[in-house]
């Protein structure tokens, strides 16, 4: 019912930047909040950031001050801007958007992006 295609990972050096950005597709209507997770190797999937489409945020303490989260509710895009990038940082950032359909809530899921932080 929605499709999210993520872009903009990457390798970068520790303190750099990146910016990772998602475009959705298909009843976009339906989407409510959107977000992004990571999951590192051998760790749980974790929530990064996320924003309603009333543009309220939230983050992990992790990225706190680091991160930015941002929504063009007609485009039904969200980006991720990350600076000050540390290897901790390191994981498969995946975009999501939460929907209801017909009174059902569901999420969809991205592909997936990989960052690579270098010390």
């Amino acid at each position: 019912q929605v499709q999210l295609v993520e872009s903009g990972g990457g390798l970068v050096q520790a303190g750099g930047s990146l910016r990772l950005s998602c475009a959705a597709s298909g009843i976009i209507r339906s989407i409510k909040t959107m977000g992004w997770y990571r999951q590192a190797p051998g760790k749980q999937r974790e929530l990064v950031a996320a924003i309603t489409s009333g543009d309220t945020t939230n983050y992990a303490d992790s990225v706190k001050g680091r991160f930015t989260i941002s929504r063009d509710n007609a485009k039904e895009k969200v980006d991720l801007q990350m600076n000050s990038l540390k290897p901790e940082d390191t994981a498969v950032y995946y975009c999501t958007a939460d929907l209801v359909v017909a009174g059902t809530s569901s999420r969809a899921w991205g592909q997936g992006t990989q960052v690579t932080v270098a010390s």
